[in-house]
């Protein structure tokens, strides 16, 4: 089982973050964290990296199921979402499967909410 759905656009990475962010905003989900890879790799060990994002994407009301199904859970939230310079004008959307990593907890009812947030992250990725 892969861990990740994807997509490779023909796009800058600017116009792929915010096609990549209007898109989970339209299946419920908020933007609770935004990490600037490339950026915190050139100040923290002086290297270049190319565009690399990774969104922390939250659906709250899946969420809030997740955390009354398994009060751990907080541990694998929230969905990362990279957006990544993939070279030649092409950038790469990446969401974790939480089907996939889920997989670690035995608890049936969370593995059906977490194919209820893939079905959403799928769609984000095929609307792209």
């Amino acid at each position: 089982m892969t861990y990740y759905i994807n997509k490779t656009l023909v796009s800058d990475f600017d116009e792929a973050l915010a096609r990549t962010i209007a898109a989970l905003q339209t299946e419920g989900f908020g933007i609770l964290t935004e990490i600037n890879v490339a950026e915190t790799l050139h100040k923290k060990l002086g290297v270049e990296f190319p565009a690399y994002r990774i969104l922390g994407a939250c659906n709250p009301a899946l969420a809030f199921e997740a955390f009354t199904l398994e009060n751990k859970v907080g541990t694998m939230l929230p969905c990362n979402v990279v957006v990544r310079d993939a070279g030649d004008g092409k950038t790469e959307i990446a969401a974790i499967d939480p089907v996939a990593s889920m997989q670690a907890i035995d608890n049936p009812a969370l593995k059906k909410a977490a194919a209820q947030v893939r079905e959403k992250l799928a769609r984000v990725i095929a609307t792209l």
